[in-house]
């Protein structure tokens, strides 16, 4: 059980969620997309939400300015959270365009408020936990695009439902949040993915 609870917090690091966002769009909307429009976007995404927030990690570990990928001082969050609103606005601005990916547009605009949000508890000294942050976004994002193009994704939203609890179990295992910065984390992804959805849906 210890290490299924460890590999949740891999597996569902909020790093993974608005690529997971995106390629779930690509797979069950019903609009028609070339292979290799596809293709770019995803690899787009990607570099942008996954390869360069990695490669800043390393670099400020080796400025001994973080300690763990999971980021659990509240002071090493400020630099990445900060460079992952400045990579949303660059997604949001030269990558997804609002009149062909409307959705996909949307989410990551629920993502970037949410960054922001993570980014403004940090300054006031508070955490919370960014993996129910992703983890909820990303639920919404599937629940509302099944309303919107009448598709039937019960058991994607049925696992993506067992494994936000299984990964909040695993924070509040290893000591990583309280069940407050738990709540917290939950609704910071909820409530821009609904909001936003007011735009789209």
């Amino acid at each position: 059980m210890k290490f299924l609870l460890k590999i949740a917090s891999l597996l569902f690091h909020p790093i993974w969620m608005p690529l997971a966002g995106a390629l779930l769009y690509f797979l069950v909307s019903p609009r028609f997309f070339p292979a290799e429009v596809i293709k770019a976007k995803l690899i787009a995404i990607a570099i942008m939400t996954i390869f360069i927030p990695v490669v800043f990690y390393y670099m400020m570990k080796t400025l001994g300015k973080a300690t763990s990928h999971l980021m659990i001082e509240v002071r090493e969050r400020k630099w990445p959270l900060m460079l992952q609103t400045v990579l949303l606005l660059l997604v949001l601005k030269f990558v997804l365009d609002y009149f062909d990916y409307p959705e996909l547009y949307f989410f990551f605009a629920g993502i970037f408020v949410s960054t922001f949000i993570a980014l403004l508890f940090v300054f006031f000294g508070k955490k919370i936990s960014l993996h129910m942050t992703g983890l909820s976004g990303l639920t919404v994002f599937i629940i509302l695009l099944s309303v919107h193009f009448n598709l039937n994704l019960i058991y994607t939203i049925s696992f993506l439902v067992a494994v936000t609890g299984l990964t909040a179990s695993s924070r509040l295992h290893y000591n990583a949040h309280s069940n407050k910065e738990l709540v917290l984390g939950i609704f910071t992804g909820m409530l821009p993915q609904i909001a936003a959805a007011f735009f789209w849906l």
